[in-house]
């Protein structure tokens, strides 16, 4: 048979099918078709189409339905020829497609009804809209219509595809959606400033969008609002109100889901108020504080008045936000007060202080004017009054007025060398601040002069006394005086006498008593100072003085019988011939024995009892006795004049023949060494002992057949000092490394003490072990020399002192520059300053160009930079800066620069051909690194020629240049990064010779 090539196609229709094929050879009569489902062999629909028809359409197919199409061509001659062709139409799209999140923050649920015919199954593409990415692919069976995607970012649009499958054809549906947004959490609204806010929150991810709404709560209305895409996490509020309290709301919105978040409020800083003043208001005692309101809004001021220059709290009053000014009454006279008012917005505030201001004073009350029975002086005293001091003015009838100014806290003031009996007036006012308070006044007298040089004598007699004087300079009209007992203050006489009286006799009195006479000179309404003389009667000998020895205690004790009279007390003197010390002891009148101790042993001692009364006295015969020896007291260990040396000594009470000293070891109890001294020695020295140790004495007196110890003393060598001390630089770190060797002996540590040379810091101060051999001295300053002491200390003592004194490394400078200022003979070097000190620094020139022509100079510890100059033109030199301190040095890292080099001279231009051009030159002092040799045309002004040359080329030929042609022509000479350039010289090439001839 023919073939007809059969074709099917749907033209995008999933009910129809669209058959085609070709016409066979010779052409067909006409055409029948038949179309039945896949595989049952059942024609569906029958069809017939014409000659010169290609193509025929069956309507009315099951979407995503497989066929079976047989076409009949009948051709002529009544054959026919047939050709079947299989084919399967489009599905269809599925029905309502909804996506939903009910509210959910990370799902969404999808769902259809089933698409009209027959399918395969569903394929389910989910994309995030943002970012267009591909979330979720499924592929679910034919009879599936939801399905649920968990998992899915909150607050986000998704796009959902929906696909139908039938065959290799697919029909697709989309829908959009959004997920819930989360709420953001921990909104925190905090002050920036006084007129700023600052938002933060956390999970802001959660959402599309972020609303803000700032409103402002006292005038209540909106300040800001705010939307934010998503991310966001904080927000600066400006230009807000100061001190006013502000409410920020927060919402978050994905699509159509809006869900209302947290809120927060907050202040604003208030600002504190101006201008505040403190003065005296209208009223005693009263200050008033203004002030002039700040910007902004503020809750309240708290006012608070401050007492005194420490400024301690006194009131506080709290006004409205809209007042300035408070008046303080009642407050104390004459004191300090200062103000502070303090803005209050919420939970913030604001202060401004005032200067001081005092309040009126007060004057003095209690104003007293005594003369206290001098006349040459008078004392004011008054009560403490409120201010900072006291204005005082005496003046008498015919003299001028004294003036003194007092500080607070004085009550008091003497006025000295004033006139015996004059009447004066004093004044006294208060001074607090800039006010002086009225005065207040009193008048007193000064007193008249008592008797002179007034005596009372006994005569040396028992029984009587005389008193005598010299009359008062002046003002007396006569003399009162009463004689007294003075023990017991029982009046014996009293006497008045005329003014050319001098002396008087007093009889009948008690022998050994004391008697006191009062005697005062009469002047106007006073009596003088009373002056006094005192003088005893003679008292009578102590009569049966005996003295007897005590055992325990070791003493002796003294008894004796009271004569007649009085006695103020006995002196008791007890003294030895064989010892130069000797006992005075005195008691009491009513005491008639005494026992003597503590004296020294095996002593013979006399004793002599002597009534005294007054400053006269009356003695007995001497009685005598022995003691029994006793131990030595006071034994002292100390070191010798050597550390190998003990010097012992001790206090001998008496008696006894020899002693013997024994020495041992402090941590040992054996003897070491047993010394026996004689009586009258004191002490001993105990040679050839290890220094620096711990020893242990006992001194045993000898008296007869009795020996006793004394109490153990316990004293140190001294130990050595350490020996070959040194001090050198730690090289990595700023450092002294101090060493030494361990001397001879014992010793309990070391110290050691470190300062820094010429200056005034304190020691510092440091131990060591007693084995320690060195020790490292760290956080030192570089470059400084310090001063190091050492000492080993055994006990309270320690060795002489060695000293050694160390320097440290000094810091190398640092960021060293050499720049060229455009000369051609100077060039400028600048450091930074290192850290420490130094002696001084040393820069160093090289000649990089001329070997052997360095330049060395040597500048102050705190220069920073030098001009180095003359120096040769065009040439290349190093530099390097070295801190110097002592024969320690730091240098700095090396850098480099050119001098710019200096123009050639003499240039000559010649054309020694019609087509070249030279040029010759001269170099300037040491020529350069090299020449640049650049030819112009004169005429276009164009670049035609250049060439790089040697420091030794004087000249260069162009070649290859237009005959006739006027040509311009500079040489540079160039040294690094510098050059310079000679004039421009024109010239003109040959014309050919031909031409010429």
């Amino acid at each position: 048979g023919t073939l007809l090539n059969l074709s099917v196609s749907d033209h995008g229709r999933s009910d129809s099918l669209l058959l085609s094929w070709d016409e066979p050879e010779g052409g067909a009569e006409g055409y029948s078709l038949a179309l039945s489902s896949l595989g049952s062999g059942t024609p569906l629909q029958n069809g017939s189409a014409g000659p010169n028809i290609t193509s025929f359409w069956f309507h009315g197919l099951t979407p995503g339905t497989r066929y079976e199409i047989e076409v009949t061509a009948m051709l002529a001659c009544t054959e026919t020829t047939s050709q079947t062709v299989t084919a399967q139409t489009s599905p269809s799209p599925v029905r309502n497609l909804s996506l939903s999140s009910s509210g959910s923050s990370a799902m969404l649920h999808a769902s259809w009804a089933h698409a009209h015919g027959q399918r395969e199954g569903y394929h389910l593409a989910l994309y995030h809209s943002d970012s267009q990415t591909l979330v979720r692919n499924a592929s679910i069976l034919p009879n599936a219509s939801t399905f649920l995607f968990d998992g899915l970012l909150a607050g986000s649009e998704y796009a959902l595809k929906v696909s139908t499958l039938a065959g290799s054809s697919l029909a697709s549906t989309s829908i959009h959606q959004w997920t819930a947004p989360t709420i953001p959490t921990q909104l925190r609204l905090s002050p920036g400033s006084s007129t700023s806010l600052i938002a933060s929150w956390m999970g802001a991810a959660g959402a599309a969008w972020l609303h803000l709404a700032l409103h402002n709560l006292l005038t209540q209305t909106v300040t800001t609002t705010l939307s934010a895409r998503r991310g966001l996490t904080s927000y600066t509020f400006q230009h807000l109100h100061p001190g006013t309290q502000y409410w920020l709301g927060l919402s978050a919105t994905a699509g159509p889901y809006t869900v209302v978040g947290p809120n927060a409020t907050a202040w604003t800083y208030p600002l504190s108020p101006g201008n505040v003043t403190l003065s005296n208001a209208e009223e005693q005692s009263s200050l008033q504080a203004l002030w002039s309101a700040p910007a902004g809004e503020r809750d309240f001021y708290l006012v608070t008045l401050q007492e005194g220059e420490d400024g301690a709290p006194t009131r506080n009053i709290s006004v409205g936000g809209d007042n300035s000014h408070v008046t303080f009454h009642g407050l104390s006279p004459g004191k300090q007060y200062s103000v502070q008012v303090t803005a209050v917005a919420g939970p913030y505030q604001a202060s401004a202080r005032s200067a001081a201001a005092w309040t009126q004073p007060l004057a003095p009350s209690g104003v007293s004017l005594s003369s206290q029975g001098s006349p040459y002086s008078l004392l004011a005293s008054w009560e403490e009054a409120m201010g900072e001091g006291y204005v005082l003015a005496l003046s008498p009838m015919e003299h001028p007025v004294k003036n003194s100014s007092l500080l607070k806290g004085v009550t008091n003031f003497t006025y000295k060398g004033l006139r015996p009996g004059t009447l004066y007036t004093f004044e006294v006012s208060t001074v607090a601040g800039p006010y002086t308070s009225s005065p207040q006044r009193i008048t007193n007298w000064t007193y008249p002069l008592p008797p002179e040089q007034l005596t009372l004598s006994n005569q040396g007699h028992s029984t009587s006394l005389q008193a005598s004087w010299r009359a008062a300079p002046a003002g007396s009209t006569g003399y009162t005086g009463t004689l007294w007992e003075t023990k017991s203050q029982e009046q014996v006489r009293n006497m008045t006498v005329g003014t050319n009286w001098m002396n008087v006799t007093f009889e009948d009195l008690v022998p050994g008593r004391q008697y006191t006479l009062e005697m005062a000179a009469m002047a106007g309404p006073y009596r003088s100072l009373v002056r006094s003389a005192t003088d005893w009667t003679c008292p009578l000998a102590p009569a049966g003085v005996t003295l007897t020895n005590t055992r325990r205690p070791l003493g002796l004790s003294a008894f004796w019988d009271k004569a007649a009279g009085d006695v103020d007390q006995f002196h008791l003197q007890l003294y030895s011939k064989s010892h130069p010390a000797q006992r005075n002891i005195s008691v009491g009148p009513n005491t008639h024995n005494f026992t003597f101790l503590g004296l020294s042993p095996g002593i013979q001692y006399f004793l002599k009892v002597t009534v005294l009364a007054g400053p006269y006295r009356s003695s007995s015969h001497f009685a005598t006795e022995w003691t029994y020896p006793l131990s030595l007291a006071n034994v002292s260990v100390q070191p010798g004049r050597r550390p190998q040396e003990l010097h012992v000594s001790w206090v001998e009470s008496g008696g006894g023949r020899d002693h013997l000293v024994q020495l041992s070891v402090a941590e040992s109890l054996s003897i070491i060494r047993n010394v026996s001294v004689p009586r009258g020695v004191t002490q001993l020295d105990l040679e050839g002992l290890v220094p620096g140790s711990r020893y242990r004495v006992e001194i045993i007196s000898q008296a007869g057949p009795h020996r006793i110890s004394s109490q153990t003393a316990i004293g140190y060598t001294v130990p050595l000092p350490p020996l070959s001390l040194s001090a050198s630089p730690v090289s990595t770190a700023w450092a002294l490394t101090v060493h030494w060797e361990t001397p001879p002996g014992q010793r309990d540590r070391y110290l050691l003490s470190v300062k820094e040379e010429g200056s005034s810091a304190p020691k510092r101060n440091l131990e060591a072990g007693k084995d320690s051999t060195n020790v490292t001295l760290a956080q030192l300053e570089p470059g400084t020399c310090y001063l190091v002491g050492i000492w080993a200390v055994a006990g309270p003592y320690h060795s002489l002192p060695k000293n050694i004194t160390g320097c440290t490394v000094p810091a190398a400078p640092t960021n060293l520059i050499l720049t060229n200022p455009g000369s051609s003979s100077e060039l400028y070097m600048c450091w930074n300053k290192p850290p420490g000190r130094r002696d001084h620094y040393r820069v160093i020139l090289y000649s990089l160009s001329n070997q052997g022509r360095d330049r060395v100079q040597t500048l102050s510890p705190d220069a920073q930079n030098i001009t180095w100059t003359h120096l040769e033109a065009g040439s290349r030199f190093a530099v390097q800066v070295t801190a110097v301190k002592g024969s320690f040095e730091a240098s700095s890292t090396n850098v480099t620069q050119w001098t710019y080099p200096l123009a050639p001279a003499n240039l000559t231009l010649g054309s020694p051909s019609a087509s070249t051009l030279q040029a010759s030159w001269a170099a300037m002092g040491q020529g350069a690194e090299g020449y640049v040799v650049d030819v112009y045309d004169t005429a276009s002004s164009s670049h035609v020629g250049h060439m790089v040359l040697g420091g030794d080329a004087r000249s260069h030929i162009f070649r290859n240049l237009s005959p006739g042609t006027h040509y311009s022509v500079a040489v540079s000479a160039t040294a690094g990064p510098f050059h310079t350039s000679t004039p421009n010289l024109t010239h003109c090439t040959r014309e050919y010779d031909a031409l010429l001839a």
